[in-house]
């Protein structure tokens, strides 16, 4: 189970109070006093409306577009065509919605913003599980996320098939190259890190092979390789297992599309990939009016 599902399961209130809290937010900032274009259209017109996706993708955000129009009128019904985590394909239709113009039109914005966003991350995400199917690696994502859609992002990775490294800073300790510097050494802040007895998992990035060997030295069971070429990796995985330590080892910096399998087929255990979170380009989807009563 995810670092996500842990804490907000599906259907669970935590996650419904989630989706609602970021659903409101959202239509707080575009409505503000009101919508006043929406009030060009008569208040007792009933339209009928599909979203379409205009290009190949891993939908994911079906509960905040739901949230959205719910939020601005309980009255609007959506009949999906899709489900959470469905590829598909360009001009696809994905849900009927119908009920009163007003509301249609004043949710729709944040509506496909929601899903545009998280349906990006979804995406490209899958697209990297994709690449490595068959190898012992699992992508994870990173903090690198937009903001105030954090766990949102978060739990668009696991519906693309990916991983969460952690939630939050509240929610695992990563050491990196400025805690080790500030505390003295690797050793000094992993001996820190084990006083503090979080209950939290603990990991460690190191930048070379002296400092890979240090931090097993020091007890480190799980390690961020930073930035290391296929060729350390390699190194790292096979000196990981001569050691005994058998800690779990995971590559981050400089990996893409391009080279992940690469780095995959180097035995590292995890991959992490602050892409799939913070360089997403949205997804084309578009809503369009078909019908009016």
């Amino acid at each position: 189970m995810t670092l996500f599902n842990q804490h907000y399961p599906p259907n669970s209130m935590a996650f419904n109070q989630l989706v609602l809290q970021q659903v409101q937010a959202a239509l707080e900032e575009d409505i503000g006093a009101g919508d006043l274009t929406a009030s060009l259209v008569p208040a007792t017109q009933q339209v009928t409306a599909t979203i379409i996706a205009r290009e190949t993708a891993v939908i994911c955000g079906i509960p905040w577009v739901q949230t959205c129009f719910n939020q601005v009128d309980a009255n609007v019904k959506i009949y999906w065509q899709v489900t959470e985590g469905e590829r598909v394909q360009a001009n696809q239709v994905l849900c009927e919605i119908t009920g009163p113009a007003r509301a249609l039109l004043t949710s729709e914005r944040c509506a496909l913003n929601f899903l545009q966003t998280l349906s990006a991350t979804a995406t490209e995400t899958r697209k990297y599980v994709d690449a490595i199917a068959g190898t012992q690696s699992q992508i994870f994502d990173t903090r690198k996320t937009i903001p105030n859609l954090r766990l949102a992002q978060k739990y668009a990775v696991t519906v693309g098939g990916g991983h969460n490294q952690r939630l939050a800073l509240y929610d695992g300790i990563l050491i990196k190259e400025n805690h080790i510097a500030a505390a003295g050494s690797i050793a000094s802040v992993m001996a820190q890190a084990f006083t503090l007895n979080s209950g939290k998992s603990i990991q460690i990035e190191v930048e070379n092979m002296p400092q890979l060997k240090e931090a097993l030295t020091a007890g480190a069971t799980s390690i961020l390789l930073d930035n290391f070429n296929t060729e350390q990796l390699t190194e790292a995985v096979h000196f990981n297992q001569q050691s005994g330590k058998h800690a779990v080892l995971e590559a981050s910096g400089g990996i893409g599309l391009n080279n992940v399998r690469e780095i995959a087929l180097t035995g590292v255990d995890r991959i992490s990939i602050g892409a799939i979170t913070k360089n997403v380009q949205a997804i084309d989807l578009s809503m369009r009016v078909i019908h009016t009563s």
